[in-house]
């Protein structure tokens, strides 16, 4: 960090002299050849094509330890995840074998744990594949199912044993990009799961392109709504977690063009709005 600092700093000023130089230059020209014109244009001329080239030397010096790296890191990463796929892979086939080989009710259920955690291992794999290769590459937009996306989200949190829910939405197609969507959703469901009783359910409504999700939990007063999209706050501190949900579904729905709004009354709940005009395929 330091190299390439240090780096930007002498480009910085290898530039600005040579632009210092560039401009005595002109004025030299001027004052010998006397002003015109046409003096002025070839002048300028000038300037322009020398500064043009130094500039683009200097970005060709900065912009290529970073393509490389770029490069670098893409094929680490490519080769680490295909590593971590393998016995993944290995873990899923054998539960499933194992399965149809168990008699035993306890047998079966200890499996189906271990097929529920490879499952939720194979998720994580997916988000550090997206996260990878979203700090490297543009991420692709894909269309999707809203409805098959939050019944698949709802029955993964239902496996927590917790919050009931229900769910009210029309059979729309996205336009988006959908793991981000769905990191966003988990965010989401997950924080009201954490602020509410168990014995509330989460109510998820779709109605003309604005996507609700409330809760009957504690809820936040207007201080703390004021704070809630501020990175590692958290509205209580006793509860589990990094505080940084929130931010990052604030910085998904910047990215997207999703409006996002917050309702929420202390001791009542809170209901989340997105407006998901932009991404809404007609």
């Amino acid at each position: 960090m330091v190299s390439i600092k240090r780096q930007t700093f002498f480009a910085t000023l290898g530039y600005f002299s040579t632009i210092t130089i560039l401009l005595s230059f002109i004025y030299w020209f001027l004052k010998n050849e006397g002003f015109s014109e046409s003096n002025f244009l070839i002048a300028t001329l000038l300037v322009l094509l020398l500064a043009a080239g130094w500039g683009y030397i200097i970005a060709t010096h900065l912009l290529a330890p970073k393509a490389e790296l770029d490069a670098n890191l893409s094929q680490l990463s490519s080769e680490i995840l295909h590593e971590l796929n393998i016995p993944l892979s290995t873990i899923k086939a054998n539960t499933t074998l194992l399965k149809k080989r168990a008699e035993d009710e306890k047998s079966i259920k200890r499996l189906e744990r271990i097929e529920a955690s490879s499952l939720r291992l194979e998720r994580l794999y997916k988000e550090l594949v997206y996260s990878i290769n979203k700090e490297i590459n543009p991420v692709k937009k894909e269309q999707f199912s809203l409805k098959i996306l939050l019944q698949e989200r709802i029955e993964v949190f239902e496996t927590y044993d917790r919050n009931n829910f229900t769910l009210t939405v029309e059979n729309l197609q996205l336009n988006a990009d959908k793991i981000g969507f769905e990191k966003m959703i988990d965010n989401l469901l997950m924080n009201a799961m954490k602020y509410s009783n168990k014995i509330h359910p989460i109510d998820i409504v779709m109605k003309q392109n604005i996507l609700s999700i409330t809760d009957r939990g504690v809820g936040m007063n207007e201080t703390e709504l004021l704070k809630v999209y501020e990175r590692y706050y958290q509205a209580d501190s006793k509860l589990q977690g990094e505080g940084i949900g929130l931010a990052l579904v604030k910085a998904y729905c910047d990215e997207e063009g999703i409006v996002i709004n917050i309702k929420s009354k202390k001791g009542y709940g809170t209901a989340i709005f997105l407006n998901l005009n932009k991404l809404v395929l007609l």
